[in-house]
């Protein structure tokens, strides 16, 4: 139980397009674009009209899709999906889009997100005789719709995703059909366009322009959008009164040129940092952000300050993020290959470092050694979100309660913890100010509150509360 769970628990990209000669391509060049939300693994299955065909491996999208593997990839319409490590959730089983065939048709299915009742449907569904052929909460959709009693394809699609709890953003495809749903508190992004007659959906905007797509709109909370040769159209499957989008898409996922809910990414992050500059006024000579996912929060604190900012962190782009390693071990390695402090912009000087977030402390000593040990007088660490004290169960690895450095200390002893001369995180309101929203402005922010939008089913809080 303890391996499944955890296997479930992923963040990653969807992409898909209904009506283009080059859907295969298009959907490669969109997958490269989403590569940030998933390293370990991606897929493509593409549709002629009569049947469907998909290659997938563990790997980059460069590594995967090679000419002779994109020959194979035929067709006027096409689903995508990169998928990031988890422990106990590899395996090239795993990787998606998942793909059926059956004697009524073929089915292939693309999924960013976690089912809270993943594991409550899986048992009722092998109770009634299903096989699961993975470890993927993703599989569980395709029984539901198999198992579902109406005849007409969008009926059964509807009443399988209505026993569905959690966060999900789907690509259904068949033979003659894209569909896209989205869960009824609208917790991943995803977003639709166009290009010429071509319909395309994408977890985030910074792949529509890659291809060139004309973004249309956001999906909107349980939407399901059924795209075929009759033109796209759009039903309801269900109702929510709370609209709850992921605030780490804005803090640390998403891209910076990617724009969610029409809030663009970087502006929102800028914006933190700069309410991070009225929180926080700090004397220091110059502000510094880690890349990538900080520099825009380290911006708007520098122009807010009036402190210079400096590009005294410098990645090595060739390795993968250190907060979606799969073990401690590779995560304290994985830093110390990530980063290096520039001596020449930081040695005898104070240096307020801006980083996004905190999870496990690991990184955040690191960085703060690497700068003292290039000559940086003192450093001041400052947070673009509140303190993480809770787990997310919506897809996002951010571990078990007890490996979450804020779940059971205060902002001194993380301070003393990660060597820094002072800390603080941006307030909860002052996070949510950053985005021109007031109150909780629809976000979710379980992770840092401990308030989730759904129910949350006991075999997951069993293993993600464990202590010890």
């Amino acid at each position: 139980m303890l391996a499944e769970i955890k296997g479930l628990n992923e963040e990653c990209g969807i992409f898909g397009v209904w009506g283009h000669p080059d859907a295969a391509q298009l959907t490669y060049y969109g997958l490269h674009s989403l590569q940030h939300r998933g390293q370990e693994g991606t897929g493509i299955v593409v549709s002629d009209g009569k049947t469907l065909k998909g290659v997938k491996g563990e790997g980059l999208v460069t590594e995967i899709f090679t000419a002779d593997a994109m020959k194979e990839l035929t067709g006027t319409a096409a689903i995508g999906h990169v998928r990031y490590a988890t422990a106990g959730g590899g395996g090239y089983e795993n990787v998606q889009p998942l793909l059926f065939h059956s004697q009524s048709g073929s089915l292939a299915l693309a999924h960013n997100g976690n089912l809270v009742n993943a594991n409550s449907l899986k048992h009722q569904l092998e109770t009634q005789g299903s096989i699961f052929q993975t470890s993927s909460d993703t599989e569980v959709l395709a029984h539901l719709i198999r198992r579902s009693g109406f005849a007409n394809m969008n009926d059964r699609v509807k009443n399988a995703l209505s026993m569905l709890k959690g966060a999900y953003a789907y690509l259904i495809m068949t033979e003659n059909e894209l569909m896209v749903a989205l869960d009824p508190h609208g917790l991943r992004p995803l977003s639709l366009g166009c290009l010429g007659d071509a319909y395309v959906v994408a977890s985030e905007t910074c792949a529509f322009d890659v291809v060139g797509v004309e973004y249309i709109r956001d999906i909107m909370p349980g939407e399901l959008l059924i795209i075929n040769e009759k033109g796209l159209t759009s039903e309801q499957f269900a109702v929510s009164s709370t609209k709850a989008m992921c605030m780490m898409e804005y803090v640390y996922f998403s891209r910076p040129d990617s724009n969610i809910q029409g809030i663009n990414v970087h502006t929102a992050r800028k914006n933190m940092g700069k309410r991070l500059a009225v929180e926080a006024p700090i004397e220091a000579d110059v502000v510094t952000g880690v890349p990538d996912s900080s520099i825009s929060a380290a911006i708007g604190y520098a122009e807010a300050a009036g402190i210079p900012y400096e590009m005294g962190l410098v990645k090595n782009k060739y390795v993968g993020r250190t907060f979606i390693q799969p073990s401690q071990a590779l995560r304290e390695q994985g830093v110390k290959m990530k980063l290096s402090a520039v001596r020449g912009v930081v040695e005898g000087k104070r240096v307020v470092m801006v980083d996004d977030s905190i999870v496990r402390g690991t990184t955040s000593r690191r960085i703060v050694s690497l700068l003292k040990d290039a000559g940086a007088t003192e450093v001041h660490v400052v947070i673009s979100s509140p303190p993480i004290k809770n787990p997310c169960f919506y897809g996002i690895d951010t571990a078990t309660k007890e490996e979450l450095i804020a779940s059971d200390k205060s902002v001194e002893e993380i301070r003393e913890l990660i060597g820094a001369d002072s800390l603080t995180f941006l307030s909860l309101d002052g996070m949510v100010k950053a985005l021109g929203q007031d109150g909780n402005g629809g976000f979710c922010l379980g992770c840092f509150t401990g308030n989730y939008p759904t129910e949350i089913y006991p075999d997951t809080l069993q293993y993600y509360y464990q202590r010890g």
